[in-house]
């Protein structure tokens, strides 16, 4: 009964969350590019920079640090291909909704051998035979049905976002078999434990890449900023472009 009920529920606040995206972001039916990117809520925006970065300087760079530090390349990577690996079902599903039947095979592929031959997913074989890693989120399947971005907005303690991509985000965290599994099994503890890793692995992957852009900045608002837009299109187009920028969901 407790299991229909929460399943009920995660099906009509997806279903809502759907509904509350498409009427946001109906009226941009246009991507931005770097020159012309929305940012009506800059001033805003900017203090939530300052916001942020001052609790990555404090907390979560010191942590990123820490981890690099205990932990050897060879762990970090193992780390990473195992939430890559729990990740998978995401990514399918997102593949499918684009309509990209070739890359869900190859998602769904990698999930099958690195889960049976690479232990669970700490090792990455499909890599290594030649099926790469593709992130996917709903924020790329919005933006293939043709969804513009929407406004830049700076998501206090998440970072870059967009409208659209912001509200992929919700989507996908709902739709996470994962989650709607440990939660009905009242697991919840693992699901945020999963969140926490995911975080500090990908904040120690970008340790030298922030602190060029702070070093290096005119501006660190618009670098942040450019770079997002820059990584989110290269992604979009499944291309290796882009520059790396603080996004925490890339695994």
């Amino acid at each position: 009964m407790v299991f229909k009920i929460q399943k009920k529920r995660i099906i009509s606040g997806l279903f809502i969350s759907v509904l509350a995206l498409f009427f946001i972001t109906a009226c941009s039916n246009k991507t931005n590019t770097d020159s012309e990117i929305y940012d009506p809520l800059e001033s805003s925006n900017r203090r939530t920079l300052k916001v942020n970065d001052a609790l990555d300087r404090a907390i979560l760079e010191p942590v990123a640090k820490g981890y690099r530090a205990v932990t050897p390349e060879a762990g970090r990577t193992v780390v990473r291909n195992f939430l890559r690996n729990l990740n998978s079902p995401i990514v399918i599903g997102n593949e499918l909704l684009q309509g990209d039947f070739k890359g869900a095979g190859n998602a769904t592929a990698r999930v099958i051998i690195n889960t049976l031959a690479g232990f669970g997913g700490i090792l990455d074989l499909a890599a290594e035979g030649g099926i790469e890693h593709q992130p996917e989120d709903f924020g790329q399947t919005l933006a293939k049905w043709g969804v513009g971005d929407g406004l830049y907005v700076m998501l206090p303690l998440f970072g870059p976002s967009t409208l659209r991509d912001a509200s992929g985000k919700l989507v996908d965290s709902y739709a996470d078999p994962l989650r709607i599994y440990l939660f009905n099994i009242d697991e919840e503890h693992l699901h945020y434990t999963r969140l926490g890793a995911g975080v500090v692995s990908q904040r120690e992957d970008l340790i030298e890449v922030i602190n060029d852009l702070r070093k290096n900045s005119f501006d660190y608002y618009a670098a942040i900023r450019s770079a997002y837009y820059q990584k989110r299109q290269a992604l979009i187009n499944d291309s290796n472009g882009g520059a790396e920028i603080p996004d925490y969901d890339d695994f």
